[in-house]
């Protein structure tokens, strides 16, 4: 007691401990080493470690920590009590033997046996010791497990529940099918677009607007692309601000030719907006990549990085209006934002360019992503709309999912949309039209169109999707934020938005009779080899609505036959390609443009015939058939006896799929 005299946070207490509330002895643990404790007795211990209750005592000691009822599980709840760790006296052998009984339970124990402790008693638990009394709580017993069968565990399940012979055929099917029988059919399906990805430069541009959605559509997004980076590829994103902005202003911005003018206020706007985006896709991005990338050698793998990696200019005045601080992308840095995705880490953009005087530009975000993904030579460029829209054809009722550079630019002429390469996207009045040039009803139609922002929206992001195709990238994804939609449209083949890519058949077109002499000179070679089947040019000329030719300079390097017959068949033939371009997939053009005319002429079984290049057909997913599978009406000569493949094509989409692989 005259040891803590002089300590003035120091009160002797006097505290009730209950060997049913705790254990038999309390104890104190002191650590000792990196793998020892010392755990000290400091109260008398029952006989058996028999958890019964026992006489009640009370100690002077030093308050080191407490339990509070709801702390205390598995046990009987003293309420209103508090616990604490008795203190060893040395000073005194008396104070740690004298104790006042404070309460005498029922079911007494026999004091006779209480062992006392023993002076410098002490137990030493390693930590191999913790760690295999953790094992065996989590251990499964050995003499209860049982090596059986799937199908008399189905069996002993059926007698269990009491299913008879007699139950349905759906109820067995439902046990008999392997549990995930749908993921391994999707994950495999998934595979090849995986492999096909991997490596490969993403653009993603990604409207301000996102983060304001009241459910979790901006988080799930950003899942979904640290997913996209985690299967391998290599992520730049473009944050967008303008709805920030507009919400905060009171007036309407000045606009002119879809471009706003910023001046000195409004630019302090765009900082701060842009400054809170930025953060924005950064907190949820970096929680993403957690969950996804978890840790490599005890460090977190995947960072999202921002900077300067690009420098503006301004517009300038045009057309007497002064833009001021707006502007457009002057340099893209694409050495520092290659070196950002070797460290396997992800690069964030935002609207704010500085030129090289040190001046801020605000630049046009879908103008902004469009220029960054050509300069890197992107693979894709993923527009996200506010609402999901699509293209339907108004004559056959589909929709449509893919189209073609040039589709896309006759699009946008017939919608009276120009967009201009630093930013501009020019939307022409009805009423303002050029001298002489004609108005048409289906014009006036678009154009009251128009006045919807989401229609609006969606021919913008399809021209800027067109000006960075037109830049090198190779295809231009338009999807809806909704769940689960970007990993729809990337890794499966039916996809979820709209497909925008480059003309792969720029110079096939139909064959006249002036290719007549053409297809003959470039056939011959193998013909006297045996491989096809002699054409003469009379024949040729009879069938010359048939072929097709791949030109390059008016020399036809390339040719094809198709032949439509009953039941949706079609033949492929006279599939040929100049020796000196056989490796610029020239071959794969072609075929693909046959396979797309008979999509588009209503068939869905192609075939072809061929002797000397069954592996190439293989390679391309065509699959040997026997001669019953030919539709009636083709005659097969048994003496030149040729393997036939067919391919079953279901959709554009399967196509698409197979342009993959030769387009890359």
């Amino acid at each position: 007691r005259n040891r803590f005299m002089g300590a003035t946070a120091f009160m002797p207490t006097t505290t009730t401990f209950s060997s049913r509330t705790l254990s038999s002895s309390s104890l104190l643990l002191q650590k000792n080493s990196a793998s020892t404790l010392l755990v000290r007795q400091t109260k008398p211990t029952l006989k058996n470690s028999a958890y019964r209750s026992s006489r009640a005592t009370t100690q002077h000691v030093r308050p080191i920590f407490s339990l509070h009822d709801d702390e205390i599980g598995g046990v009987e709840k003293k309420s209103g009590r508090s616990v604490s760790a008795p203190v060893e006296d040395n000073n005194s052998s008396k104070s740690s033997t004298t104790a006042t009984t404070a309460s005498q339970d029922e079911n007494d124990t026999d004091e006779s046996s209480i062992t006392a402790p023993q002076p410098g008693d002490a137990l030493n638990v390693t930590v191999a010791e913790t760690a295999a009394q953790s094992y065996s709580v989590l251990a499964v017993d050995p003499s209860v497990l049982d090596i059986i069968s799937f199908k008399d565990n189905i069996k002993e399940q059926e007698r269990e529940e009491g299913v008879n012979s007699d139950s349905t055929s759906q109820s067995k099917q439902q046990r008999e099918r392997p549990v995930g029988e749908g993921f391994v059919k999707m994950f495999r399906g998934s595979a090849n677009y995986i492999a096909n990805h991997r490596n490969t430069c993403a653009v993603y541009h990604i409207p301000g607007s996102l983060l304001e959605c009241s459910d979790n559509t901006f988080r799930d997004l950003m899942d979904d692309i640290a997913l996209t980076w985690l299967l391998g590829m290599k992520v730049t994103l473009i944050a967008g601000c303008r709805h920030q902005i507009d919400k905060r202003l009171e007036t309407k911005r000045e606009e002119h030719h879809g471009i706003c003018v910023t001046d000195a206020n409004i630019l302090r706007l765009v900082k701060e907006e842009a400054g809170y985006v930025r953060f924005e896709v950064e907190r949820q991005l970096a929680r993403s990549l957690r969950l996804h990338g978890g840790l490599t050698a005890g460090n977190y793998d995947g960072n999202v990085v921002s900077g300067n990696f690009y420098s503006a200019q301004p517009f300038g005045v045009l057309e007497g209006v002064d833009y001021k601080y707006t502007g457009f992308v002057r340099r893209v840095e694409v050495e520092k934002i290659r070196d950002v995705h070797r460290s396997r880490d992800i690069c964030l953009l935002t609207t704010l360019g500085v030129s090289p005087s040190g001046e801020v530009f605000n630049v046009n975000s879908q103008s902004l992503a469009a220029t960054v993904a050509g300069a890197l030579d992107a693979s894709k460029i993923i527009f996200f709309t506010e609402e999901e829209m699509v293209l339907k054809n108004r004559n056959t009722g589909k929709l449509v999912q893919n189209m073609r550079l040039r589709d896309v630019q006759n699009l946008l002429t017939y919608s009276q949309v120009h967009i201009d390469r630093r930013g501009f996207a020019v939307l022409k009045d009805a009423g303002n039209s050029e001298e002489g040039e004609e108005k048409t009803d289906s014009n006036s139609n678009i154009l009251e169109k128009m006045d919807d922002q989401n229609r609006m929206d969606m021919l913008l992001k399809m021209g800027w999707a067109m000006k960075a195709v037109e830049q090198g990238v190779k295809r231009a994804h338009i999807i809806a934020p909704t769940q689960g939609a970007l990993l729809q449209e990337l890794y499966t083949r039916d996809g979820s938005g709209t497909l925008i890519s480059r003309d792969l058949y720029e110079g096939i077109r139909r064959a006249n009779v002036n290719d007549v002499a053409g297809i003959a000179e470039l056939i011959s070679p193998l013909i006297q080899m045996g491989t096809l089947v002699d054409r003469p040019k009379a024949a040729l000329e009879k069938d010359i609505d048939s072929y097709f030719v791949y030109t390059r300079d008016s020399l036809i390097v390339a040719c094809g036959q198709l032949k439509r017959f009953e039941n949706g068949f079609t033949e492929i033939g006279c599939l040929v390609v100049a020796k000196d371009y056989r490796k610029g997939g020239r071959g794969d053009a072609m075929l693909g443009y046959l396979e797309r005319m008979c999509v588009q002429a209503g068939g869905s079984k192609v075939f072809v015939l061929s002797t000397q290049t069954m592996e190439w057909f293989l390679e391309r997913g065509f699959q040997e058939v026997t001669v019953d599978r030919l539709p009636p009406s083709r005659k097969y000569n048994s003496q030149r006896n040729s393997k036939i493949y067919m391919k079953q094509i279901e959709s554009d989409r399967d196509l698409d799929a197979a342009e993959l692989w030769w387009n890359r």
